[in-house]
């Protein structure tokens, strides 16, 4: 893959890059935010080489690009000369902005979460491994090399304000350097002192201060930087230039540093305390719910962008009472979800598919879920289905085993380590059991159900007519054909003008027809020639043979109605195509539950000689697609 190409293509189909405001990208997609999302071409994205799909949600116009997306991203900042992950300024742009406030939050709550994720990705594993180097005997406890490690595990933990208080400042647009002192007062060790003694605390003898934790806490220093950015915009404003340089960041930081410690600092502790003691009743309570419901509904989660409601939790869990049980849900959907593409894989007969599902699906199993979501599941339907049911039935045994996570990371086989018990988790009661139960329920559960009901749902399509030919390897041959053959468009049983349901076609109004009452869904090309028009709605297609002779396929009778639905078109206007070649794609059952008839009609509108009729072939009852209808 040319990713240079590839990220000139990107930039070009987003508006260019004046219409980008800022790019980041997570493991699997470029996350742009647009100043105008109507000047996106999103059609052509989703047909550029090297993307697997385009999703507009959570404030983001996401392009998924599967593992790639670090050289990618990498070429999009070289050619736009973007900074990597900082917005572009623009306050008229920013006035303009019509999203909802809860994609607005969605956005902010991605981008000031997303720098500091491999952070505490990195440290929570190591934490794993030491606990499982600790419980083999391998590591001592009280070592200095437990201590060394110890650190550099717990540092990102510990200093969780000041690593937030970073990106903070840069969703904000405030100093970083100010943003990152402020949260260093929050951990300063004397601080820390003061709030932990038996006196009570005043500030300026008059201001009382609550004694709050503060060390690994999430949401008090999103406040504080978040009301820091405006004192610093307005001391920007009013400072007389010549006294900027120091009045503006002394300000920022005396009274953001003072309304954090004696206002939000105490507002985001409770709150904090608030999630935490909601989720530990539901722990104690119906630990069951919240794992199922993440389970079953994180494929919608990650296609809308919502998933990351979920990563604030998950870490103020984390850091605060060290353990999780809302993002543990993810665990068993992930697998489910790759169980799914490995099952297809293993039914398809599409070389193309078997491929990329057998890929995609050992990705997913090991926790990146965007190239199998995009590129098998959605595009079936079923397996997605499948891995909703696998996600579901992992997730309810997790939550009736209590399993919990001591650490963060994507979630997939990679990451089981992290629901290894730390020597602090051991105290509470925490066994290995917890490994276990996390395997048997995220793990095997998940991928049983996903892989058993996936088959199930296959042979339920099957039946139906729902799968594609081409994917079970039941594609009629298509002989080579003369130019002036006329094949039948669709598998199925011929009907002559006698019971076609459309009387214009029945009366050949438009010209001598002929029709399928089609068994599957593929229709094909009557003949070799040019598509010389394709209706928007995929419902008919016409096109010319070498002689001259234009002819029309007709999908269904009144099936314009349908606008598309059911439809997808898999050629463009102006391809050349060979007799029996696939065009459109049709769902059957779209058209029988909405009440049309899917009789599908082929007409020779205009003749190469006007005086001659063709001539149709004794076929019987049944034709099979790209077998000759005239002599």
């Amino acid at each position: 893959m040319d990713f240079k190409e590839l990220a000139g293509l990107i930039l070009r189909h987003v508006g260019g890059k004046t219409n980008v405001k800022s790019v980041v990208h997570c493991a699997t997609r470029l996350r742009f935010t647009l100043k105008d999302e109507k000047q996106a071409d999103t059609d052509a994205l989703k047909k550029t080489k090297g993307v697997l799909s385009v999703v507009n949600a959570g404030g983001q116009y996401q392009i998924v690009i599967g593992p790639d997306v670090p050289q990618v991203y990498q070429e999009v900042l070289s050619l736009g000369g973007f900074e990597a992950a900082a917005p572009v300024d623009d306050p008229q742009a920013e006035a303009a902005d019509n999203r909802s406030k809860l994609s607005k939050i969605l956005e902010s709550i991605a981008s000031i979460f997303q720098p500091i994720i491999p952070a505490i990705t990195g440290a929570g594993l190591l934490k794993a491994i030491m606990a499982l180097c600790s419980s083999t005997g391998i590591l001592k406890s009280g070592t200095q090399t437990y201590i060394i490690l110890n650190a550099m595990a717990d540092a990102a933990f510990y200093f969780m304000p000041v690593l937030l208080a970073a990106s903070c400042a840069r969703k904000f647009k405030c100093n970083q350097g100010n943003a990152m002192a402020l949260a260093g007062i929050l951990v300063y060790p004397a601080f820390i002192q003061l709030l932990g003694g038996k006196d009570a605390v005043t500030f300026l003898g008059f201001l009382p201060i609550t004694k709050a934790v503060y060390v690994s806490s999430v949401i008090p220093i999103i406040l504080g930087v978040w009301f820091m950015s405006y004192v610093e915009r307005y001391v920007q404003k009013v400072s007389p230039r010549a006294i900027k340089f120091f009045s503006v960041p002394l300000i920022s930081l005396l009274v953001g540093g003072t309304v954090t410690i004696t206002v939000l600092g105490p507002i985001g502790s409770w709150v904090s305390g608030l999630i935490n003691s909601l989720f530990t009743w539901m722990n104690a309570s119906i630990p069951w719910l919240v794992p199922t419901v993440v389970g079953i509904f994180s494929p919608l989660l990650v296609m809308t962008g919502t998933h990351y409601g979920l990563i604030p939790i998950g870490t103020n869990n984390l850091a605060t009472v060290k353990w999780d049980s809302v993002v543990i849900g993810m665990l068993p959907s992930n697998v489910a979800q790759g169980a799914a593409g490995l099952a297809i894989a293993l039914r398809s007969k599409n070389p193309e598919t078997k491929q990329q599902a057998s890929s995609a699906g050992l990705t997913a199993v090991l926790g990146i879920t965007e190239p199998v979501l995009y590129g098998v599941n959605m595009r079936f339907t079923f397996p997605l289905y499948a891995a909703m049911i696998g996600g579901g039935l992992g997730g309810l045994y997790l939550g009736l085993t209590r399993v919990v996570r001591f650490a963060g990371g994507s979630p997939g086989l990679l990451v089981l380590p992290a629901y290894i018990p730390p020597a602090e988790a051991a105290e509470l009661g925490y066994t290995m059991t917890n490994l276990v139960n996390a395997i048997i329920g995220g793990v095997v559960i998940a991928f049983v159900g996903s892989w058993v009901a996936c088959n199930v749902l296959y042979d339920i399509w099957l039946k139906k007519g729902k799968i594609p030919p081409e994917e079970t390897g039941k594609i009629q041959a298509v002989p080579e054909m003369p130019d002036d053959a006329l094949v039948a468009v669709a598998n199925g049983k011929f009907i002559g003008p006698e019971d076609m349901k459309d009387e214009m076609f029945s009366q050949q109004a438009m010209g001598q027809t002929v029709a399928v009452e089609p068994s599957d869904g593929t229709i094909s090309a009557p003949a070799n020639g040019i598509l010389e028009m394709i209706f928007e709605t995929g419902h008919a297609f016409g096109m010319r043979m070498a002689d001259g002779t234009g002819l029309l396929v007709h999908i269904g009778v009144d099936t314009v109605n349908l606008k598309g639905e059911g439809f997808t078109v898999l050629k463009k206007q102006g391809d050349i195509v060979k007799a029996g070649e696939p065009v459109i794609r049709v769902d059957l059952e779209v058209l029988k539950k909405a009440g049309y008839s899917s009789q599908t009609m082929l007409v020779i509108t205009e003749p190469a000689d006007e005086n001659k009729q063709a001539e149709f072939t004794d076929f019987g009852k049944n034709v099979l697609r790209g077998e000759r209808l005239n002599k």
